[in-house]
Order: C-alpha cells, then sequence, then structure tokens
C-alpha cells in the first residue's frame, strides 16, 4: 500500500478546560481532495491551524511524506512543501495581476531585491504559465485591485502554487463567492490536484461544495472525529445527521444550508 502523503495521529489541542480537538487521525493521499467539515465549535479551525504550523497541539504527530511537521515554524513548513489560501484572499491590490505571482516566485527562489523595479523582469514567463494553469493569463497586466472576487481567488490559488506545493490547505476557500464562481474554483483546485499530485485538504461552509467536490469528507463534533469516508457515506450517516440536523434531515435537501 502506498505511504499516504499526509498522516494525523492522535491530534489534541486544548484551550484552559475546552478540549478543542481530541485524539484526531486521518490521512490524505497525494492527488486527493479531503474535506474537513463539522458544525461551529467542531475543532476543525483548531486542527487545520496545527496542520500549518499556526498552532502547536498537546499532542499528536502531523507526518507529511514522512517528515514530522509539528514543532516547526509556519515558514519552516511552507519550505517542506505545504501551500495554503485563506478564507479572505491574500493578494497585494497595488500590485498586478502577473506582479503578485512574480514575487512569490522570487520568494520561492529566496531572491531579494533592494528595488521592485528590477525584480520585474524576474520569473515572468513562469508567472503567465502559472496564471495560465488558473484560467488567469488573459488578466496578467491588469491592477489586481479592479478583479471580480472571483478572480483574485484564482490569482492567490497560483500564487500557492508557485512554490510548487505537495500539499494544499484551504481554508473556506469559497467564502464570500456566488454559487457558480465557487464551483468553478474547487472544479480548478480539483483539476490541478489531480494533474500535479497535490494532496488538498479544505474547510468549507458550503455542504453543495463539499459533496461535489471532495474526494473524501472527515466530520468533526466537539473535537472528535465522528464520520469518515465517501460523500455519499458521510451523506447517509446518522450521527452525521444527528450533529447536523438533529436527526431525519439529510444533506441532500440541505447542501446550500448547512454550515461547516
Amino acid at each position: 500500500m502506498t505511504a499516504p502523503l499526509l498522516a494525523v495521529r492522535g491530534l489534541s489541542k486544548s484551550f484552559g478546560g475546552v478540549r478543542a480537538v481530541d485524539d484526531v487521525s486521518f490521512v490524505l493521499a497525494a492527488g486527493e481532495m479531503l474535506a474537513l467539515i463539522g458544525p461551529n465549535g467542531a475543532g476543525k479551525t483548531t486542527c487545520f491551524n496545527i496542520a500549518s504550523g499556526q498552532l502547536v497541539p498537546d499532542a499528536g504527530s502531523v507526518l507529511l511524506g514522512g517528515t514530522e511537521l509539528v514543532g516547526l515554524r509556519p515558514d519552516q513548513i511552507w519550505r517542506q512543501g505545504v501551500g495554503r489560501t485563506f478564507q479572505i484572499a491574500e493578494t497585494f491590490a497595488s500590485l498586478t495581476v502577473v506582479e503578485n505571482v512574480q514575487l512569490a516566485l522570487l520568494s520561492n527562489a529566496g531572491r531579494i531585491f533592494g528595488f521592485w523595479q528590477s525584480a520585474r523582469s524576474q520569473f515572468r514567463a513562469e508567472a503567465v504559465a502559472l496564471l495560465d494553469s488558473v484560467g488567469m493569463a488573459a488578466q496578467a497586466d491588469r491592477a489586481t485591485s479592479v478583479l471580480a472576487y472571483g478572480d483574485v481567488k484564482r490569482v492567490e490559488l497560483a500564487i500557492a502554487l508557485a512554490h510548487r506545493p505537495r500539499l494544499l490547505l484551504m481554508d473556506e476557500p469559497t467564502a464570500g463567492m456566488a454559487p457558480r464562481e465557487r464551483n468553478e474554483l474547487m472544479a480548478l483546485a480539483r483539476k490541478l490536484s489531480r494533474e500535479q499530485s497535490i494532496g488538498v485538504l479544505f474547510t468549507e461552509h458550503s455542504m453543495d461544495v463539499v459533496f461535489a467536490h471532495a474526494d473524501r469528507i472527515i466530520v468533526l463534533a466537539r473535537g472528535e472525529l465522528i464520520a469518515e469516508g465517501s460523500p455519499e457515506a458521510v451523506r447517509d450517516d446518522a450521527k452525521v445527521r444527528e450533529v447536523y440536523f438533529g436527526g431525519g434531515t439529510t444533506f441532500a435537501g440541505a447542501a446550500t444550508a448547512g454550515h461547516a
């Protein structure tokens, strides 16, 4: 059996007397889209932030390709091949689309320039190629500040890909987007995941996005993992329905109303 790209084992984290994450374990394969969902206060954000190095767990292990990430700083984890997008897109509005990606490529190459003017010619072809992969090459020289929000999220994805990540963490990637935009973005993420063998771990409030684009789903409640499996299996899981809706209602009838 092929070893998983990401292996989370026995993860626990408390804040005061509150057990935010309680002995959570799961794996993620290269090229797989794994959704991490749960009702408010389930512990998914804590779990997500531990994986990215924003928090240090009280116990447990986070292995990326066999390398322990627990104890590393976020920048060290980034160097291990972990990319991240955020709920609120992080781009430089004062720069053009291509310049945003060029800066990411310069950072990845470890180059520091005293003057941005001297860096404008660096990695342009590579930046345009990345923008092409997310459908934004035609807007390369537009100011990022004038883009529609869905296009800004595509630029953010290109920035994350500039590091050639093995693992991509997407925190509420479709927040603030219209239904068509969010499904287009996640379909793009799924395509890139397959083509580049990138493992994608994402949190998401929109259940239509989760069930349409995840290969597998893990569900947290009160810090504990209560269900794991295919979208079909999780949709039909009685315990999951109880946690979300008090039983009876199915995700099929609440695809756009559920909150992860």
